[in-house]
């Protein structure tokens, strides 16, 4: 009865992809190209939208430029590429409902940009139907799910700790205040940095975390953590809250120093707030003062007229490895192969389409790229040395 059922499934699901393939030939140029549709689910609308955006615009610019350039040849057919893109609003269990839609459409590549939405359907790419999960998030419970069709993109975020605690403990004190995001991911980054601060010998305020999606007025959080007398306060979420959460800690007398989590981004924070607001702090190295980013930074702003940052950088450069992962595993429609070959891929990736240094992938699924964090001084960024590599 089992094989009956599995027949069935996979039958209507190849229904379902010649449907899609022949209304997406319709639509497609004259030369009759494949169209191979991209899905995507994150925060397009709340506030967490600009960081959902980002993440969508690195996606949309590699599909822009390949399909330009004519598409990419697999088994010596021309593939081209439509992106799918669903509002989940941050919310993992509309992340699921997105992930159901895109799959019952046919779409085997499904790109998810935050822990708790990841990590909801991760089960769910295992499963008939097969889809490769594209996760943009540094929560390390991503990999030791050990899930064998998820294909992991930013670095894990308890690389930051150690060097984050160091440096912002020797700088300006043992005594640290907590506002983070209360989302999964922030709730995972919060416990471990209280761990590490622990573990270093420091003592720990209260934690006065808020939701950075539906929060507008942070001041009142900010007042609590500061009765506690920090000398450094963990903050972050979205860049742009994050900001928020800064100009109410400097506007309310705040002189020590900010451990800022990988989600907030200083370039973007630095548009809504003085530049001298963020000296102290710690956080991830803006994408445009990596190595060699030059030619997709002006890239990027010239089509999005916006700074670009490691979400829009990573999620470009894992687009454009999944598309030389399906020249290489010569199919668009079976995931499992196509996985398969993503280290290769990474590895034969035109500089051009690298942003930053790539290695390759790990047999987890997990991009092993240059990261770079560092710390503020006087609107300048030094890079902070990291002594162990989780991978």
């Amino acid at each position: 009865m089992k094989q009956i059922l599995g027949n069935s499934s996979r039958q209507k699901r190849v229904g379902l992809k010649l449907a899609s393939l022949a209304f997406a030939l319709l639509g497609a140029s004259a030369l009759g190209q494949k169209v191979v549709s991209i899905g995507y689910s994150g925060p397009l609308s709340g506030g967490a939208a600009f960081y959902g955006k980002d993440v969508q615009s690195g996606i949309e610019m590699a599909i822009n430029e390949m399909n330009k350039a004519g598409g990419v040849t697999v088994k010596g057919e021309k593939v081209t590429f439509k992106l799918v893109s669903l509002d989940d609003r941050y919310l993992p269990n509309e992340t699921a409902t997105n992930v159901r839609r895109l799959t019952s459409q046919g779409i085997d590549f499904i790109f998810v940009p935050h822990a708790g939405g990841i990590l909801t359907v991760q089960p769910l790419a295992v499963r008939d139907p097969e889809f490769l999960l594209v996760a943009y998030s540094s929560e390390p419970a991503i990999l030791e799910a050990k899930n064998a069709m998820t294909f992991m993109l930013p670095p894990r975020y308890d690389n930051y700790l150690q060097p984050f605690v160091s440096t912002q403990m020797k700088a300006f004190g043992k005594k640290l205040g907590m506002i983070g995001t209360t989302s999964a991911y922030g709730k995972q980054w919060a416990e471990a940095i209280m761990g590490e601060w622990k573990k270093q010998g420091g003592t720990l305020g209260t934690n006065n975390g808020v939701d950075y999606a539906t929060t507008v007025d942070y001041s009142s959080a900010v007042t609590k953590a500061l009765a506690d007398k920090p000398d450094v306060l963990f903050i972050g979420g979205p860049s742009q809250p994050t900001a928020l959460v800064v100009k109410a800690a400097r506007e309310q007398g705040f002189k020590g120093g900010f451990i800022v989590m990988d989600q907030a981004k200083f370039e973007q924070m630095d548009t809504i707030v003085p530049r001298a607001y963020l000296d102290g702090s710690v956080g991830v190295m803006p994408t445009k003062e990596f190595p060699g980013t030059q030619v997709f930074v002006t890239q990027y702003q010239r089509a999005y007229k916006k700074i670009p940052t490691s979400e829009a950088g990573l999620n470009y450069m894992g687009m454009n490895v999944l598309a030389k992962a399906m020249e290489l595993a010569g199919t668009t429609e079976d995931p499992k192969a196509v996985r398969a070959q993503l280290n290769a891929a990474a590895k034969a990736l035109p500089l051009g389409k690298t942003v930053y240094k790539l290695l390759g992938v790990t047999a987890g699924g997990h991009v092993d790229a240059e990261f770079i964090i560092a710390s503020v001084k006087d609107g300048k960024y030094t890079k902070l040395r990291v002594t162990k590599v989780f991978k």
